[in-house]
């Protein structure tokens, strides 16, 4: 690395000569005896201002270095002769368990699918948070679109996330700008976001030592948003009763707004569960573009799931100008009142793809409200939240038959034929003729 145009520390620029030499892991250790040895007391304001500046680099180039070694350990599988997996060993080696998993990620990302990505990790340009971000980012837009992505458009995706970070983002940032790529590419090519998709959804959770519940969920957008818009809905600060403002941190709020939840549950009946929902979702969307519509929590989102959130979700919708001033605000006309899903009760008696109980079902349009479809039972017919999804993003349609009752057709991967299928409450009559159906 050429420095001649610093006026550095003499020790800062014998390191950086040595490390340009470096062939085995015995440099490492003089290099690592040079940085242990490295005196900066002395060192003017602008001298360790550049000193910084390099010393970023010497930091970014070791995380690119032992990204590598980390893949090279699990390639080698020296975990494994420890009956580890590479992460644990890592971690034990003394790594930070995030830091441990983020080596990992970016070992398994950059050389062979991101070249360009990895040149500038290698030349030191590039924070480890910066490219994890990128590569995750990158991986993120892939995973939205139904078929693989060609070289050319990958390369698209990361020179425009790498504009990004010269540009001076933070990793929030890419993260933002690869779920807007990754929605765009999703609507193009008629791709099922994974933000949006619902099979990946976990929720786990174990009691520590001291009895208490931990929790961990990885949520879709919808329930995401219904859970964030629930909590901050019921975890509103409150006044102390000597009128002291709410002394409780935003996460404590959080935790008692759950513990009324759950409260909540355990109270409902089923007169109650089949009333219009009452938490609030608010949906933003940009009158000029209104395919970057995004919703208050979980951001930008995708038409698709708009439409399947219109069916059944309280949704306020306002249109905003440029400069996000509201235009317009939709009023909840959309949702079925409560007559008509008791009637969907009576006729459908649960989901009518899969049986689940009335009660955890949703009220599905099906000509979507957006397009013009009534609320009325011609038009609606019971769907669970799974079912819903597979309606709306895979390929299911629902007809009306001639005899008033709902019928399913599968898509071409499931049945080529698209044969019609009759609601799931109906499927022990005889079906001898089936096309009558429609």
């Amino acid at each position: 690395m050429c420095l001649h145009h610093f006026t550095i520390h003499p020790q800062i620029e014998h390191l950086f000569v040595y490390s340009g030499s470096m062939r085995t892991s015995g440099d490492l250790t003089t290099i690592s005896d040079l940085l242990r040895d490295l005196c900066v007391d002395d060192l003017s304001g602008r001298d360790a201002f550049e000193a910084m500046q390099l010393m970023l680099i010497v930091r970014n180039l070791t995380d690119h270095h032992a990204a590598r070694l980390a893949g090279l350990l699990d390639r080698h599988g020296v975990a494994k002769s420890q009956g580890r997996s590479t992460r644990e060993l890592l971690i034990v080696m003394g790594f930070a368990p995030s830091v441990a998993q983020r080596l990992l990620r970016i070992a398994g990302s950059l050389a062979a699918a991101l070249p360009t990505l990895d040149a500038h990790a290698a030349d030191g340009a590039i924070p480890a948070e910066h490219v994890d971000a990128i590569a995750r980012g990158v991986s993120h837009i892939a995973g939205r679109t139904a078929e693989p992505i060609d070289d050319a458009l990958r390369l698209n995706h990361v020179t425009d996330l790498l504009g990004q970070f010269f540009s001076g983002a933070t990793p929030a940032d890419i993260d933002k700008r690869a779920r807007t790529l990754g929605n765009q590419l999703a609507d193009d090519t008629n791709g099922l976001p994974a933000a949006e998709d619902r099979t990946l959804n976990e929720l786990a959770h174990h009691i520590d030592d001291d009895g208490r519940l931990h929790l961990e969920a990885d949520l879709d957008v919808e329930v995401g948003e219904k859970l964030c818009a629930a909590l901050e809905a019921l975890g509103k600060p409150r006044p102390e009763p000597d009128g002291r403002t709410d002394l409780r941190t935003t996460a404590r709020r959080h935790a008692d707004a759950l513990d009324t939840l759950l409260d909540i549950a355990a109270r409902i009946d089923t007169a109650g569960a089949m009333s219009a929902p009452k938490t609030q979702v608010l949906l933003t969307v940009p009158a000029d573009t209104p395919d970057q519509s995004s919703l208050e929590f979980m951001g930008s989102i995708t038409d698709a799931t708009l439409r399947r959130l219109s069916c059944d979700s309280s949704i306020t919708t306002m249109i905003v100008d440029g400069e996000r001033v509201p235009l317009d605000i939709g009023r909840e006309q959309r949702l079925f009142p409560a007559h008509l899903r008791r009637a969907l009760h009576v006729r459908d008696q649960g989901c009518i793809k899969c049986g689940a109980p009335a009660t955890r079902a949703h009220a599905h349009h099906i000509i979507h409200w957006a397009d013009g479809g009534e609320t009325s039972l011609d038009n609606g017919c019971l769907l669970c939240p799974a079912c819903h999804a597979d309606v709306h993003h895979n390929g299911w349609d629902v007809i009306i038959g001639a005899d008033h009752h709902p019928w399913l057709i599968p898509p071409v991967t499931v049945d080529p034929q698209r044969r019609p299928l009759p609601a799931h409450n109906r499927r022990t009559l005889n079906l001898d003729n089936l096309p009558a159906a429609a």
